[in-house]
């Protein structure tokens, strides 16, 4: 496929990614805030080119991962890149929309679900001129509240749902969370650098979880001195340079 370029994600890993259809920092963020144990069935809503079920297989190997695209070609380049990296027996792409899913066995009494979803409500901001890029950032066929629907069936009791968002939008995350079952029990914001306003938000919501929410330090995306900050460092591990070329600013914005 023409302008087709593979990432790595880890020391044994890579995406095949495209212009349409690529990852930026915000998807490496909620792969690492969600990060599964080794034992766990896990799925990604949203898919994309599956750079969240692919990350998680190069660093925490978990039971297995079923990984949701509603767009044809995402799901191409996602099911190419468990091709190629010899996942198939780890990660399942599964071509369709999260709102209508069939029952799929093994994927009814998951311990994990991570979704980075549209960030713009409907008619809400200037809609994106490419009909990927307008699914992407939109809610056009898919909303927050479609997220938390979808993913509460299919969680098991104790299951967590993990999603990324604009600030702004917390509200209504966590008010969404509450009516359908999902007590917010981790919250992380995320800013470029000291002194700036937070751009993201990461929120964990368990089902069947007690009131309590622990809120953990800022995440910092740049250090004091500039440049990357220890605990980026720490998330890109050694493949840093390369994944920091590609940790775009968040979907439909961008970071200063």
């Amino acid at each position: 496929m023409p302008q087709a370029v593979w990432e790595p994600l880890s020391p044994s890993i890579s995406v095949l990614t495209t212009p349409q259809h690529t990852f930026n920092t915000d998807t490496i963020l909620l792969a690492s805030f969600a990060a599964p144990k080794r034992h766990e069935l896990c799925a990604d809503f949203g898919t994309g080119c599956g750079t969240i079920p692919l990350w998680w297989a190069g660093r925490c190997t978990p039971k297995h991962i079923w990984a949701v695209e509603l767009q044809e070609q995402a799901a191409w380049q996602a099911e190419e890149s468990v091709r190629h990296n010899q996942l198939e027996e780890s990660i399942t792409i599964v071509r369709g929309d999260l709102r209508t899913l069939p029952r799929i066995p093994g994927m009814e009494d998951l311990h994990l679900i991570s979704c980075n979803p549209p960030y713009q409500a409907a008619g809400a901001g200037i809609v994106s001129a490419g009909s990927q890029e307008q699914l992407a950032r939109h809610e056009l066929s898919c909303t927050m509240e479609d997220v938390v629907q979808a993913a509460f069936p299919r969680l098991r009791w104790g299951g967590r749902l993990c999603i990324c968002q604009r600030p702004q939008r917390l509200a209504d995350a966590m008010v969404l969370f509450r009516q359908n079952g999902l007590e917010p029990k981790r919250l992380r914001l995320v800013q470029q650098r000291p002194g700036k306003a937070p751009f993201l938000f990461l929120l964990e919501g368990r089902r069947g979880g007690k009131p309590g929410l622990t809120v953990e330090p800022v995440l910092l995306i740049e250090g004091e001195n500039g440049g990357i900050s220890a605990e980026m460092e720490a998330i890109y591990g050694e493949y840093r340079q390369t994944a920091g070329k590609k940790a775009h600013a968040p979907k439909g914005d961008k970071t200063e």
